[in-house]
């Protein structure tokens, strides 16, 4: 039976949706299925799109530039370096900012430090809980970018963030630590003047775009 025949026909009332959209294009397409041959299935990338399986591909980039084929060779891939380690470290930027601002937010009001490093404390197991395992697996280059990623999202660098939360002192040791990997805690984030955030922000973008703010990717 061809693909087109099996869409022609009229489909079956849509499931409530599942979790895992796939799942849910499964659960649709229950009755045609029945129909299929074992030749009739080819695994292809898709989408659920308006209560239809679409197939769903990423080109390539296409490269427009008047460098030579060496520096343009090049260029692409520190582009393709910079752009793995934004996808690699965006997800876990976008939860710490949350919880920092949310930490943040919480001990605005709140005058004794006894209460404000018993709260901290408290959510300082929360984040070590969810970073612990994946962060240590980070290579030294996406460790720096993750802390221009944290930068972003909070307004500060890591340097400020881990001397409010546990001290100057702390705050020195973990910038001496970073500056031997090649790492900067104290690193800013600035559109205006540094190239390497553009670079960032674009691809902070077209992951936004892609994932977070397409209501069809599951």
């Amino acid at each position: 039976m061809t693909s087109s025949s099996v869409f022609s026909q009229t489909p079956s009332p849509a499931p409530e949706p599942a979790v895992d959209s796939t799942e849910w294009a499964l659960q649709y397409m229950k009755e045609q299925r029945k129909k299929w041959g074992p030749n009739d299935t080819i695994i292809l990338p898709a989408i659920w799109y308006h209560h239809e399986i679409v197939n769903y591909k990423e080109m390539e980039m296409a490269w427009v530039s008047n460098l030579s084929p060496e520096k343009l060779k090049k260029y692409i891939e520190e582009w393709t370096r910079l752009r793995n380690a934004v996808y690699v470290t965006y997800p876990y930027a976008r939860i710490a900012g949350a919880t920092i601002n949310d930490i943040n937010a919480n001990l605005a009001n709140v005058s004794s430090k006894k209460e404000r490093k018993a709260y901290i404390k408290s959510r300082e197991k929360e984040l070590k809980k969810q970073f612990s395992d994946p962060l240590s697996n980070l290579s030294v280059y996406q460790g720096k970018i993750l802390m221009k990623l944290i930068n972003r999202q909070t307004g500060n660098n890591c340097y400020e963030i881990i001397k409010e939360y546990k001290g100057g002192l702390n705050a020195r040791f973990y910038q001496t630590v970073a500056f031997f990997v090649g790492g900067n805690l104290k690193q800013d984030w600035d559109l205006a003047k540094n190239k390497l955030d553009k670079d960032i922000e674009n691809i902070v973008k077209e992951i936004d775009g892609s994932w977070y703010n397409n209501p069809y990717r599951k």
